[in-house]
């Protein structure tokens, strides 16, 4: 099992929306890193941390599970889509997505100042200086040491 961490802006689309939801794709992912990990390394049963960015307080606020392997995103053959991309096609999709599924909402939400203040992350990907990606691979012992966290702040 692969663990990730997937980010999101509350106002574009939050926990409590995939909370709603049940199950739904992750579109709009517009970098070719973040596409790889979809298209080539997500699995269906990894777990995933759901990430508020872009907010008051950015931070890990729930847990989500891969539903659906990487695929086509329609979205970008869309024109009427703010995430359109001409150069894409059905024929041959530059952008993929993955199905997620809503695991829970955590007790509390993680922040990101609490995270780059914990030991035992070691190279976390998030609190990396200049780490801009959506998506990022999560170590087991990452997994296990933010679980943590949250029942022992």
């Amino acid at each position: 099992m692969n663990y990730w961490l997937m980010k999101s802006e509350p106002d574009t689309y939050s926990i409590e929306d995939l909370k709603r939801a049940k199950v739904d794709h992750w579109d709009g992912v517009r970098n070719y890193q973040a596409r790889n990990m979809m298209r080539d390394q997500m699995r269906k049963g990894d777990l995933v941390f759901f990430y508020h960015s872009n907010c008051e307080s950015p931070g890990i606020v729930g847990i989500m599970m891969i539903q659906k392997e990487g695929y086509p995103d329609h979205t970008a053959f869309d024109s009427s889509s703010k995430y359109f991309d001409p150069k894409s096609t059905p024929e041959a999709p530059r952008w993929y997505m993955v199905d997620v599924k809503y695991r829970r909402t955590l007790k509390r939400n993680i922040t990101l100042h609490e995270l780059k203040n914990t030991k035992g992350l070691g190279d976390f990907a998030l609190t990396r200086r200049g780490n801009r990606l959506s998506i990022m691979a999560v170590s087991s012992a990452q997994w296990q040491r933010i679980l943590e966290l949250e029942k022992n702040p």
